[in-house]
């Protein structure tokens, strides 16, 4: 499958524009979603073999999901079960309906198989994204595994009253929803970065909690994403605001405003666009971000550690960093539906090869590595 997608397809889709081929194909996997049959077919070539974590009070069936950005009208959900994600994340959501920025606004950087977007939250509203589930829940096509949400702040609202926008578009999918991802670190919305800071972040989780609290059914996972241009003084001090608040857990990393160095004038000149930067130039500081915050907070917090993911290998690196769930988005683009099933049997294999019977056997042990050799 990875074969013919990388030597079949992709140089085809490749030929095109890429948020044009991307709005092609999510529209191909909406009417996936809808059909029982083709789901049925998706998941008999590409769902893998179990690797259940327990988290959250949730139970992924593997550790793999979709990251936000990929489906943000929930229109396929169905369809990523039946490629293997092992989890979703829909989104980004914002209370009001918004175009984003203006097109071109996403670009391929194949040599290095990473990705420039400035997106900036395109997305028709809470309420409609609310509808959206609530029928496909009503019409049994529900995915079986969690599904959650990312939430981030409408543009034209002020700084602010940035922590009751949050607040109106939790009310309205609180109900539908496995778990919300507090989104303060999209590059591409003037300003939102800003909402990291201590004070504005804890407005923000004080207000979304709110609404949790005064709601029928329980409490449900609150996650906060952060930007991997954090410096580690300032990721302690959006830790010590999750930690008081209780939340969750981390979402390791949001896209990177930083640029890798280079001499190569096309490179340059892809390089120089506005926007986040996704892919294997942000596998690095992604896990450095993932290996600090479980440091830091003694593994008391859990980690869903993305960026850069291409591989098994690259999979088991952010666990041992310290990540318990992981998410893909740049390597589905790159690697086809394939990937999923392939990084998860690389991971069974090397379970049984570290003699683990289970990923949160795996879960920080180069930390703790280190910090043996450190005391010695």
């Amino acid at each position: 499958m990875s074969w013919l997608y990388r030597h079949l397809a992709r140089p085809v889709l490749f030929g095109q524009d890429p948020e044009e081929i991307h709005n092609w194909t999510l529209a191909a996997l909406a009417r996936v979603s809808r059909s029982e049959i083709l789901c049925d077919a998706l998941q008999n070539f590409l769902v893998p073999q179990p690797l259940p974590v327990e988290l959250f009070g949730l139970r992924f069936p593997n550790p793999i999901g979709l990251a936000a950005g990929m489906d943000k009208h929930g229109e396929a959900a169905s369809a990523w079960e039946a490629l293997g994600f092992g989890f979703t994340e829909l989104g980004a959501v914002t209370w009001l309906s918004q175009p984003g920025n203006p097109s071109p606004r996403v670009f391929r950087v194949v040599s290095e198989q990473a990705i420039v977007n400035r997106m900036g939250f395109n997305n028709r509203g809470a309420e409609r994204l609310s509808e959206v589930v609530a029928k496909c829940r009503s019409a049994g096509r529900w995915p079986r595994h969690p599904v959650g949400v990312n939430l981030g702040k409408s543009r034209v609202t002020p700084l602010s009253q940035a922590a009751e926008d949050y607040a109106r578009s939790m009310r309205v999918l609180l109900p539908h929803l496995d778990f919300f991802v507090v989104n303060v670190s999209s590059p591409n919305t003037p300003n939102l970065r800003q909402l990291q800071d201590k004070n504005a972040l804890d407005e923000i989780l004080a207000a979304i909690q709110a609404v949790v609290s005064s709601a029928p059914g329980g409490c449900k996972p609150i996650l906060v994403k952060v930007a991997p241009d954090l410096s580690f003084s300032a990721l302690d001090d959006v830790l010590e605001t999750v930690s008081a608040r209780g939340v969750s857990g981390i979402v390791a990393t949001n896209t990177t405003i930083s640029r890798p160095a280079t001499n190569d004038p096309g490179l340059q000149k892809l390089y120089a666009e506005a926007g986040g930067l996704s892919g294997r130039p942000l596998k690095l500081r992604s896990t450095e971000v993932i290996r600090h915050i479980y440091r830091q907070s003694r593994g008391k917090i859990p980690i869903i550690g993305v960026g850069g993911i291409f591989s098994a290998e690259d999979a088991w690196e952010k666990i041992l960093a310290g990540a318990s769930l992981l998410q893909v988005y740049t390597s589905l683009v790159y690697s086809g539906p394939g990937v999923v099933k392939r990084i998860v049997s690389g991971i069974h294999n090397l379970l049984s090869m570290n003699n683990l019977s289970s990923i949160n056997e795996a879960v920080g042990k180069a930390c703790e590595v280190a910090s043996a050799e450190e005391a010695n």
